[in-house]
């Protein structure tokens, strides 16, 4: 077995456990494989050790990487920022945008989600740590922009996206995995049911997923750490 390969099960193992513990069903939480910043070798091997969900941040490398990889059936995930003069490749080649921030994103990948392919699968991003750096959507924002995507004609609206602020405080991190828990109580209500939360990465993979996740984001425990170029 390879070191990714084994990366791999190592994590899938880890996430069965934090399911369990939450008295959760492990089938119950998706792993996305990060593969940002990682030569499409690396995606291969990951691959043939039984991952298909894969992440990427930045256009450019979304595109090239589906390219050189379309003799495998990856079911791409863009979960970086996106700006809206950059969506038609994203339009054309993701299965799934976890970040969308503002209606006119959503639009965009929408008018340009090519004819024949089946609609894209959406998670609106939410800022629940209200950092300024982030990006997402203010948590007062999101049941609005939630209404206006679910309206769009190419677009499957999924669910919800957080990144957090870096803690070691258990408490804050469940608090701020709360508030996306809450924002889908909340559309549930008004009869929006939204099946992702997207939430927890290498670091918080256990918070999450006891807080109710169903999609991990994790890249440095399968892939090792980054070394982005100068």
């Amino acid at each position: 077995m390879t070191q990714l390969a084994q990366a791999l099960h190592s994590v899938r193992d880890s996430l069965a456990a934090a399911a369990q513990a939450a008295g959760r069903q492990p089938a119950e939480v998706t792993l996305l494989a990060v593969s940002k910043t990682f030569p499409a070798d690396a995606i291969r091997a990951v691959y043939a050790a039984g991952q298909r969900a894969f992440g990427e941040n930045y256009v450019q490398e979304l595109a090239g990487k589906a390219a050189e990889l379309a003799d495998l059936a990856i079911e791409w995930h863009f979960i970086g920022p996106l700006q809206s003069n950059k969506t038609r490749q994203v339009a054309e080649v993701a299965h799934w945008v976890h970040s969308i921030d503002r209606l006119k994103v959503a639009e965009r990948l929408s008018a340009q989600r090519p004819a024949g392919m089946p609609p894209l699968n959406v998670c609106v991003q939410v800022n629940v740590s209200g950092e300024d750096s982030k990006s997402g959507c203010a948590l007062e924002e999101a049941p609005a922009l939630l209404r206006a995507v679910a309206a769009l004609p190419n677009l499957r609206l999924r669910g919800l996206m957080c990144i957090p602020e870096p803690t070691p405080d258990a408490a804050l991190l469940a608090a701020r995995f709360g508030v996306l828990r809450q924002l889908q109580q909340q559309m549930a209500a008004e009869g929006m049911q939204l099946d992702t939360l997207s939430m927890g990465m290498s670091a918080d993979m256990p918070q999450a997923v006891a807080a109710g996740s169903t999609m991990v984001r994790v890249g440095t425990a399968i892939f090792g750490s980054r070394h982005y170029p100068a």
